[in-house]
């Protein structure tokens, strides 16, 4: 593979993290402006063109009505209301359709072109069926609020977000290892625990996700007590009731959990820069912006708890959860092969 055809490559792969990273944060603008169940219906390829009439807005706003979030929650919705929850879901949609035409379009040229290694190959191939597993995910997920209970389930969107997060992970993987495909590969100690951080920021994305589809963040809006407690009544009898099952299903005790595994992670961080700091200092620098964005995260996290989750806060503070995982993809690839530290 030349040089020029690497650079395209590696920018096609770019330009698919960053529009998958869009439709991660439109997601959570659907999802905080309570627009996820506008749509009732998928349609893969009709679904592309919103409605452009007053009668095609009234049918959907008619299938809208049948649906169980009407029902029960916006039973005042006005025509011009369900337009405006709409415009969210149907972005987030179109955004996902935008991405299938960037991959597959350039994919299938440079597969004719044989521009792909044989490795390469494959890992493209995985990238596509993560594509389109997300794609159904989405839908799966969007699914289970069109039922008798008008909430999506918050086990499904946990597992869309973090595959969402792992696509763009393996992607920006994908798109380094085209950039420096001369490097050569050696496993440093340090990436054993660096790949562990990586497993507990992904944990606490989950316990993030947790918490917004059980709408946690709206309780206990003080910090760092819970209440006038360090924990609350709730987090005790639900962990009495329930017990282990508290642990995924009681939104005090999932609260909770989330502002631990905060302080679990900035721990890990300090303890991964000292250790980069005395045995591999020269990718120190790139753990002290890792730690940098930590602490802001933890910091947007309390102030979005304070404030009741408003919509800007929430929406940077998953900005921020991506940028972090991007930031420790890039780390672990300067740990696990050699390309010229100082130019990557």
């Amino acid at each position: 593979m030349n040089i020029s055809h690497s650079n395209k490559i590696f920018y096609w792969l770019i330009s698919g993290c960053i529009l998958i990273s869009m439709m991660v944060v439109v997601g959570g603008i659907t999802r905080l402006t309570r627009s996820g169940l506008s749509i009732v219906e998928w349609k893969p390829i009709e679904g592309i063109i919103p409605p452009l009439t007053n009668k095609d807005w009234t049918l959907e706003f008619e299938m809208y009505q049948k649906s169980p979030e009407f029902k029960f929650y916006n039973s005042h919705f006005t025509l011009n209301d369900f337009k405006q929850i709409y415009f969210w879901e149907y972005l987030h949609r179109l955004i996902g359709r935008i991405i299938g035409l960037v991959f597959i379009i350039p994919c299938v040229f440079f597969w004719m072109q044989n521009r792909f290694s044989k490795e390469m190959k494959i890992k493209v191939a995985l990238i596509l069926v993560g594509g389109v597993f997300q794609g159904f995910l989405g839908w799966f997920m969007v699914k289970s609020g069109l039922v008798k209970d008008p909430h999506v389930s918050h086990f499904r969107l946990a597992a869309h977000l973090i595959t969402a997060l792992l696509l763009i992970a393996y992607i920006y993987d994908c798109a380094l290892f085209v950039k420096y495909q001369n490097a050569y590969k050696t496993t440093l100690k340090i990436s054993f625990w660096i790949k562990m951080f990586f497993v507990l920021i992904l944990f606490q994305i989950t316990y993030g996700a947790f918490v917004a589809g059980l709408k946690a963040g709206l309780m206990y809006n003080n910090f760092p007590k819970m209440g006038d407690k360090w924990i609350s009544t709730d987090v005790l009898y639900g962990l009495k009731n329930k017990r282990l099952m508290a642990l995924i299903e009681v939104p005090a005790v999932i609260q909770l959990i989330h502002r631990i595994l905060a302080f679990c992670c900035l721990i890990g961080a300090v303890f991964i820069w000292l250790k980069l700091k005395f045995e591999v200092h020269f990718l120190k620098k790139k753990m002290e912006v890792i730690l940098f964005f930590i602490l802001i995260q933890i910091v947007l996290g309390i102030l979005t708890l304070l404030f009741a989750v408003p919509i800007y806060l929430g929406v940077i503070h998953q900005v921020i959860a991506i940028l972090i995982v991007v930031l420790i993809v890039h780390l672990l690839f300067h740990t696990s092969r050699n390309c010229k530290h100082q130019q990557c």
